[in-house]
């Protein structure tokens, strides 16, 4: 099947080559003719298998032309970056089109997204919050929106989102086309889908909260003070020229960023501390390979499309087991394959059996490789943490050293077993 056989006009269709894409994926196949006939839809798919084209093509094709000033159709994110993703997308995609796309949110001065908007607009993508402070100030008419477009909708809720959801569409026109679409649904999720969508196409094409086939996970079990170390020697020796790290705390991105440049490393942090500008140029700098490493908190988990993004490393796992799926789900995008690494301490263990209850599959164990670890800062010389079963400075022979006589051995502290609890899910009432 080609795109031609979904239904789209000549001039997508052009846009849809342009950009190199011949072969629908399974989501488009099953999302755009069900869009294109009006009805609402309800859909879930593995995070990189075209879900913004599945609802961006359709939706552009149905506004036809330009109309008046106000929006017909509006997409609703739960982060900058995949609101100006899902624009950048519309924009290309409606290159032959006539069509005017806007997109708004916040940590940006509003005075041009103002101006964009006034100029006229027929698709906006929008966050909750921006969205609001300009309605709420009579500068965004929401009358004229037929098509709403939820974009990773359970993200919302993760973030809080309900209320303000609700609160925009009240303001819109009760007759109009519903779309949903996420990489996960969570029960939550479902009951709201019950009360905004009428009689939906529900379209599932994957195992729910499944990860993509094409990555290889692996996880490794390290002391939680010897994981940057780790982390410095995995980039170095599997000579990786291009990695997302995954941090918990916007602290802990900044941190590591000092760490890994310390060690010779280009990195750069993302997070929802540094301005827009900031995280623009960060993402920028490694799109176009100018840093190696690009730490970041959740705030990059959805919205990041790096075409062909080799690895993954979560630094520090999720306390939300969905969060793991959409870190991973950054590589192996558009049909390529990638690598995701977690590195996991002894008081994240409960953390990762709650992901693999998820995934309801056990994530394969790597051994630990011999890697150096930094003296601190009152040593004169390095020392060396060679693989499980080797000692201290045996770098070279880290098997074949006979161990410590038992009275002399001290296990590390992080080594030591852990009884933390498992961290339990956060819910808002919906």
């Amino acid at each position: 099947m080609s795109f031609s056989d979904l239904g789209l006009v000549p001039g997508l269709l052009r846009a849809v080559a342009e950009k190199g894409y011949a072969t629908p994926t399974t989501i488009q196949r099953q999302a755009i003719p069900a869009v294109l006939a009006g009805r609402d839809v309800l859909a879930g798919a593995q995070t990189g298998t075209g879900k913004t084209a599945a609802f961006v093509l359709p939706v552009l094709q149905r506004l036809g032309t330009p109309q008046g000033s106000a929006p017909r159709a509006l997409v609703l994110t739960p982060t900058r970056e995949l609101a100006a993703q899902v624009a950048a997308s519309a924009t290309d995609y409606g290159r032959h089109t006539a069509l005017r796309t806007r997109v708004i949110f916040g940590g940006v001065s509003e005075r041009p997204q103002i101006e964009g908007l006034r100029a006229g607009c027929d698709l906006l993508v929008a966050t909750p919050g921006r969205l609001l402070d300009l309605a709420q100030q009579r500068l965004l008419d929401l009358c004229q929106v037929r098509c709403c477009v939820l974009d990773e909708a359970d993200r919302m809720l993760d973030m809080g989102f309900i209320r303000d959801i609700r609160r925009i569409l009240g303001m819109l026109p009760p007759e109009r086309q519903n779309l949903m679409f996420s990489a996960t649904y969570s029960q939550e999720i479902r009951e709201l889908a019950a009360r905004l969508l009428r009689k939906p196409l529900a379209i599932e094409v994957a195992a729910r909260n499944a990860t993509a086939d094409r990555i290889e996970q692996q996880v490794y079990h390290v002391p939680k003070d010897h994981k940057r170390h780790l982390l410095v020697h995995l980039i170095g020796s599997g000579n990786w020229q291009q990695v997302l790290v995954f941090t918990r705390t916007k602290h802990g991105a900044n941190r590591l960023t000092e760490q890994l440049q310390g060690s010779g490393i280009r990195a750069a942090a993302i997070h929802g501390n540094k301005s827009q500008g900031a995280r623009v140029r960060a993402l920028g700098d490694f799109k176009e390979n100018r840093i190696t490493a690009l730490v970041a908190t959740e705030v990059a988990a959805r919205g990041l499309d790096i075409r062909e993004l080799p690895h993954v490393v979560n630094y520090e796992l999720p306390h939300v087991p969905e969060d793991y799926v959409h870190r991973i789900g950054r590589t192996a995008r558009a049909g390529s394959s990638g690598s995701a690494v977690s590195l996991v301490s002894a008081d994240e263990t409960p953390l990762l059996r709650d992901i693999e209850r998820l995934l309801q599959r056990s994530l394969p164990v790597a051994p630990l490789p011999t890697y150096a670890v930094s003296a601190p800062a009152r040593a004169a010389v390095p020392q060396s943490v060679p693989a499980a079963g080797a000692r201290r400075g045996d770098l070279h022979r880290p098997h074949r050293s006979p161990a410590p006589p038992a009275r002399h051995r001290r296990p590390h502290p992080s080594l030591r077993s852990s009884s933390a609890p498992s961290i339990p899910r956060a819910r808002r009432p919906v």
